[in-house]
């Protein structure tokens, strides 16, 4: 588990460009599966001034305008440098046109440069969501599967402190130590969780994760919801030969109200990975 731990984030720096497409969907659904709420939402990412960058293409079937997908692009960009700075890395600055030459308005974006960025790009970040330490002990092997055509170690992690004081710092939650019924939610949370991962064992990578809270009914004000599920999985692929990276990831959350059942799913898709082929149009000051 050391080593699959070590290998968590070291692929999305072997290659050093390349595109990838987003599809970020939400719904909501009542009773009887009805349809409350939902929302659809893609993207693109490409390397820009050495940073990954998410680029807005079309939000619920309505494509993007140029000014809003740049203006987007610009605030994403300034967002990322400033999380490297944060962690010691100087903002890479923007390179500017020849003098005399200036780039077509409606240009292709350009991926250009190498990766400068120190810390992952969100589309790798956003994938393990569960960034917990293991703990010794813990975890077992339960046997050996197959999944995407690959031969996997199927292991079932029992965790006695995700939902801890120190847990909850580092993903940001607040609860109240002194609280003593605080401390034994934590402490059942801690007893009903369980998260499944499925590793290829010649490369130490984790292919597959699911988290799952298997039973509620210690959670109070049970008299006006009931939680039914929490179960939230993430999928990797390889696009490239030997580099692991995101496909998918999903979360479902099922509560009974007295009106009946609400479901609430959002997905991330990561998908059509590939090498860029970019062509920019450069006119001079003499075809002006």
């Amino acid at each position: 588990m050391r080593e699959v731990l070590v290998r968590r984030d070291d692929n999305w720096k072997k290659l050093q460009q390349y595109i990838l497409d987003e599809r970020e969907q939400i719904e909501v659904r009542g009773p009887s599966r009805q349809p409350i709420w939902g929302e659809r939402r893609e993207y693109t990412w490409y390397v820009r001034d050495g940073f990954f960058v998410r680029s807005p293409v079309r939000f619920n079937g309505v494509d993007i305008s140029e000014a809003e997908r740049r203006k987007y692009e610009a605030g994403y960009l300034r967002r990322a440098q400033e999380r490297d700075r944060r962690a010691g890395q100087p903002p890479a600055s923007a390179p500017q046109p020849a003098t005399g030459e200036r780039q077509e308005p409606d240009a292709l974006p350009a991926v250009d440069g190498l990766l400068k960025q120190v810390r992952e790009p969100q589309f790798v970040s956003s994938a393990y969501f569960l960034r917990f330490k293991f703990e010794a002990g813990k975890y077992a092997l339960v046997g050996r599967e197959k999944l995407l055509d690959r031969e996997v170690m199927r292991i079932e992690y029992y965790p006695a402190e995700l939902y801890t004081p120190r847990q909850q710092r580092r993903m940001a939650r607040e609860h109240d130590p002194k609280d003593p019924r605080d401390a034994e939610i934590q402490r059942m949370l801690n007893k009903v969780a369980v998260v499944t991962l499925w590793i290829e064992p010649a490369s130490h990578q984790i292919v597959k994760y699911t988290f799952d809270n298997i039973d509620f009914d210690f959670l109070p004000a049970r008299w006006l919801v009931r939680l039914d599920t929490v179960r939230a999985s993430m999928t990797m692929n390889q696009p490239f030969p030997d580099v692991w990276l995101p496909q998918e990831l999903e979360f479902h959350v099922a509560a009974d109200f007295a009106s009946g059942r609400v479901d609430v799913r959002w997905s991330v898709a990561y998908y059509d990975y590939r090498e860029p082929e970019v062509t920019t149009r450069i006119r001079s000051s003499s075809q002006r």
